[in-house]
């Protein structure tokens, strides 16, 4: 009765695993139905560069006459290049430098006006002063009619006077504000073009915690000489524990940033008529770089020397991050923007044949498996047969999903990817039977060794998986292009592997191990006893005959024995028989 019991649960349990499984597919399909219907979305995933072919644009580095470009830089041009594509949502896309001083873009499909402005724009450098700055979680609509106004009256865009430097507050306008406060930091993700440097600018800093209304551009990247990071030295000249990021300009920046300097510093020195206290803000100048604020330090002196050190009062400023923003203030320091050399549409370097071939190849590495599974397995087979199609399925709807949603293109490494995956999910399926088949050479009902056989296989299928997970994840931290592409697809199909084996196989085996088929162990079933070496003994038990057991203990101490061993025992054989 209980054992009865214990089997009407498990069915129970199983069937729900199902449904619930069903209900996972039938929501990835209606995430597709959705992004097909509303976003332009497509039922098949997208193809990369080398499937698909798609845009090149060639980048010349406008430099002075007779300048050239060093290696380092140009390195550090394409990362930063990369990045911006990258955050446009293109996948697999290829940057490389060309000739010594041109950077190559290729990207699949048809370059939108977006990512071509991303990677066109110069990314220089530039100091701005500060105006106006506040926390970024202050976000407000304001109106006319909530200030008072009347109906069709506007705010006012323009200064009532004209500035008497960068810094003056004339330049904050009612407009101004309204938009400063209207702005959040998530609104930098839609900005195409870069900002007019001699307009007003409202932005955030790098961590979108501040954002800022910044006067028009008063020096440029063009005038640092040289930067680097080091410790800030106390008065008498003890390193501390601090970071600081050391610059040094030119004849002209050294100029610009004393006028600069000199006036923030009479600005934080004054107290305000209005406030009674010095205007901490507009006694800060920022140091932004594509309209984004890396810094906005004070100033605390004047600076006549042309070297500044900036310095970070909340002690954010660490080792590693002084010397990415030294090397970033450097690249900015050159006068290294980039022009269009040409603009051409590249075909597919491997094309469709090469696509049909890999589809091919893995349809030839499904059939076998699925020959090889019936040999092996008879019936059971078809178990693995309907597991490897279910998993095929599901990593066609998720990539699918992903190409939509995530702008991801699958190359030629990504069908490899997809191919592993085979080989990794049909892995799994034999672990598992093989358990199943171990805990009915122990005499068990096929329903005790389905639940005994999982407990024991889903420990060897986790550890194998999570050693590709990792293998996936470390590619895709470290890598780029194509090879990024098989990271993510054999990341994606092993916790595809994972899922179909959790929520499919396992369920399914344990409703079949009620069947008759199955469950009596018939011979075509693949869990036949008697084939196993296990006898049925009544009532859905097995056990293991002592001749059977004895002829297959010899059988096996033989095949291990090593040829010593056995030379050893063919000549007490031949002694014995000499001896009778």
């Amino acid at each position: 009765m209980a054992k009865s019991s214990r089997v009407s649960q498990a069915v129970k349990s199983a069937r729900s695993t199902l449904l619930w499984f069903v209900i996972i597919l039938i929501g990835l399909t209606g995430l597709n139905w959705a992004a097909v219907q509303f976003q332009d979305g497509l039922w098949t995933p997208k193809l990369a560069l080398d499937l698909e072919g798609g845009t090149q644009v060639v980048l010349e580095a406008q430099l002075p006459e007779g300048a050239s470009p060093s290696g380092e830089q140009m390195s550090q041009a394409v990362e930063i290049i990369r990045q911006r594509v990258d955050a446009s949502g293109v996948s697999e896309a290829e940057i490389t430098t060309q000739g010594g001083q041109n950077v190559v873009v290729s990207v699949p499909g048809e370059m939108d006006e977006q990512t071509r402005a991303r990677i066109e724009s110069s990314a220089m450098l530039e100091f701005r002063p500060v105006l106006f700055a506040e926390a970024s979680s202050s976000v407000q609509e304001i109106t006319p009619e909530m200030m008072g106004m009347e109906p069709g009256e506007t705010f006012a865009s323009e200064p009532e006077s004209e500035p008497a430097d960068p810094s003056d507050v004339v330049q904050l306008t009612d407009q101004v504000m309204v938009d400063f406060y209207a702005f959040s930091c998530e609104d930098l993700e839609d900005r195409t073009e870069p900002a007019d440097p001699d307009e007003l600018l409202i932005t955030c800093d790098a961590t979108g915690t501040e954002k800022f209304v910044l006067g028009p551009v008063e020096i440029t990247g063009a005038n640092i000489k040289d930067a680097g990071n080091g410790q800030v030295q106390a008065q008498n000249g003890v390193a501390t524990n601090q970071w600081a990021v050391n610059l040094e300009f030119d004849a002209t920046g050294t100029e610009q940033f004393r006028e600069v300097t000199e006036r923030l510093y009479a600005i934080g020195s004054t107290v305000d008529p209005n406030t009674g206290m010095p205007d901490t803000n507009r006694s800060r100048f920022a140091v932004t770089m594509d309209d984004l604020v890396i810094v906005a330090p004070t100033a605390n002196a004047v600076i006549t020397d042309g070297k500044a050190e900036i310095t970070n009062s909340s002690g954010a400023f660490t080792e590693e991050s002084t010397k990415e923003l030294a090397d970033q203030l450097k690249f900015g320091a050159l006068p290294f923007s980039f022009q269009t050399q040409s603009d051409q549409t590249i075909s597919a370097s491997l094309g469709s044949w090469q696509l049909t071939a890999g589809l091919i190849a893995g349809a030839i590495g499904m059939l076998a498996l699925i020959i090889y599974s019936l040999f092996q397995y008879r019936a059971l087979g078809l178990v693995t047969v309907a597991s490897l199609l279910i998993m095929g399925g599901v990593a066609y709807l998720v990539v699918t999903f992903l190409s939509n949603q995530e702008g991801y293109r699958l190359s030629l490494a990504g069908v490899a990817g997809l191919m592993i995956a085979i080989g990794i999910t049909a892995d799994s399926f034999i672990v598992y039977f093989e358990r199943i088949k171990d805990e009915l050479r122990e005499g068990k009902s096929l329903t005790s060794s389905v639940e005994s056989g999982w407990s024991r296989a889903i420990r060897t299928i986790l550890a194998s998986d999570m050693i590709n997970l990792l293998v996936a994840l470390v590619l895709a931290m470290v890598a780029v292009g194509n090879v990024r592409g098989f990271a993510i697809t054999l990341g994606i199909t092993t916790l595809i592997d994972l899922l179909v084996v959790a929520m499919f196989t396992h369920p399914l085996m344990r409703l079949l191990a009620t069947t008759r088929f199955f469950g009596g162990g018939h011979p075509a079933s693949g869990l036949n006893p008697e084939a196993l070496g296990a006898v049925y003994r009544g009532r859905g038990e097995f056990k293991v005959t002592d001749r059977r057991r004895k002829r297959g203990a010899q059988s096996e101490a033989e095949r291990r024995q090593s040829i010593a061993e056995r030379k050893a025992a063919e000549l007490a054989a031949a002694g014995k028989s000499e001896e009778q």
